[in-house]
């Protein structure tokens, strides 16, 4: 059976140890999670954890019952197909060379990015788009030296219905 890449959302309560649960519920059954973010939602007594994972259908199925089990979870959904608006944020620290510099602007002009520190031999860029927007801009700016690399993992949410 193919896996495909996934991306769950849950609404949980705003408590301690619920991402610890709900990470140890994928590590106890062998799945592996390639993104997780989480941050309280405009209710401070709920928090919106998005997670980044591959799965077959059969091992979906199961993640999302075994998700839903949990006491804190309020909510599960899979945000994997068209309805749903996805992103990642990525902090780049690149060697801006002399000579370098004018490519690396150009680069990141064309992917609207924003170079938000400045020093003798770096640039620190900020870029905010779909997963292979970032894969991309990272690949662009490998020639030069990526010094350090932090990205968000996925954020998702559903569109809404005009």
């Amino acid at each position: 059976m193919e896996t495909d890449y996934h991306t769950l959302t849950m609404l949980v309560e705003n408590e301690p140890g619920v991402t610890a649960r709900v990470s140890g519920l994928f590590a106890s059954r062998n799945y592996n999670i390639e993104t997780i973010c989480g941050a309280p939602t405009a209710n401070p007594r709920m928090s919106r954890i998005t997670i980044t994972t591959r799965a077959n259908p059969d091992q979906l199925e199961q993640i999302m019952k075994q998700l839903r089990r949990l006491v804190n979870v309020i909510k599960v959904r899979d945000m994997t197909g068209e309805k749903s608006v996805r992103r990642e944020m990525a902090l780049i620290c690149v060697k801006a060379a002399p000579a370098d510099r004018p490519e690396i602007r150009s680069i990141v002009e064309t992917f609207r990015g924003r170079i938000v520190d400045t020093g003798t031999s770096h640039y620190i860029v900020e870029a905010t788009g779909s997963h292979d927007k970032i894969n991309a801009l990272v690949h662009l700016l490998e020639p030069m030296g990526i010094k350090k690399l932090a990205r968000s993992g996925i954020l998702a949410l559903y569109r809404e219905a005009d």
